[in-house]
C-alpha cells in the first residue's frame, strides 16, 4: 500500500490545483504577507521571497515524498494566476485520514475559490486515494474559514480549548499573540452527498453534480 501522495494536478471548472513551481515565489510571498493570513496562521511574518522559494522548491516536495501530506498551488484556469494554497498535512496512512488547510490571496476572496479548491481535493482524496476522513481546524473567531468548512459539508465535532495562538496588530504596527480556541471539523465520504458543484478529476474530466 502506498504511503505517499502522487505528484498530480486536479482541475475544476475555474481552477487548476498543481504542484508549486519556482515561478510562484513572488505571488506566494505577497499572499502570505496579507493581514488576515498573518492573523490566522502560524506563518512567519514578514514572509520573505527566500522563505517562499525554500518552501516551493524544497519543503513542499519533502513533505509529499515523506508521506506527511501534499501542497497544491491553486491557480485560475484562464489566467494561470496564483489564487491560493490547499494543503493536506498530518496524514495517517493506516487510518486513511489527513488534515486540510487553505489560504486565499486577498484579491481573490469572495469568489468561492477556497470551497471550490477544498472540495476538489476532498473528492480526489476520497475517490482516488481511498481516504476515509478529512479533518479541519479553525480558530474560534475565524468566521470566514468556518463558513468554508460548512459550505463543503464539514461537521463540527467539538472545541479544543486554548489550543491556538492567533495574532493581532498592536498600536505601534507590530503583532501580539492572542490565545484562542480551535473548532475541530471533519468530512467523511458520505458527507459530500448533497454538496453542490461541478468538479473535475485529476485527468480533467468533470464529475456530475452531487445529489
Amino acid at each position: 500500500m502506498t504511503s505517499t501522495f502522487p505528484d498530480t494536478s486536479i482541475s475544476t471548472d475555474r481552477l487548476v490545483l498543481r504542484p508549486f513551481e519556482e515561478a510562484d515565489v513572488p505571488s506566494l510571498a505577497a499572499m502570505m504577507n496579507d493581514e488576515l493570513v498573518a492573523a490566522w496562521t502560524a506563518i512567519p511574518q514578514p514572509y520573505t521571497e527566500d522563505a517562499a522559494r525554500r518552501w516551493t522548491t524544497e519543503s513542499a516536495h519533502a513533505e509529499r515524498t515523506a508521506g506527511h501530506g501534499i501542497d497544491f498551488a491553486v491557480t485560475e484556469f484562464l489566467t494561470q494566476r496564483l489564487v491560493g494554497v490547499v494543503q493536506l498535512s498530518n496524514t495517517d496512512w493506516r487510518i486513511r485520514s489527513s488534515e486540510i488547510s487553505y489560504v486565499v490571496a486577498s484579491w481573490a476572496r469572495g469568489e468561492g475559490y477556497a470551497s471550490e479548491a477544498s472540495l476538489a481535493v476532498a473528492h480526489w482524496l476520497f475517490q482516488d486515494q481511498k481516504f476515509e476522513r478529512i479533518e479541519l481546524r479553525t480558530a474560534a473567531d475565524n468566521t470566514a474559514s468556518q463558513q468554508v468548512a460548512q459550505k463543503i459539508g464539514c461537521i463540527s465535532e467539538g472545541v479544543l480549548r486554548n489550543a491556538f495562538i492567533a495574532r493581532s496588530r498592536t498600536e505601534d504596527g507590530g503583532w501580539t499573540d492572542i490565545r484562542t480556541d480551535l473548532i475541530v471539523w471533519s468530512l467523511l465520504p458520505e458527507d459530500l452527498e448533497g454538496v453542490p458543484g461541478r468538479l473535475a478529476d485529476a485527468n480533467g474530466f468533470s464529475y456530475p453534480e452531487w445529489n
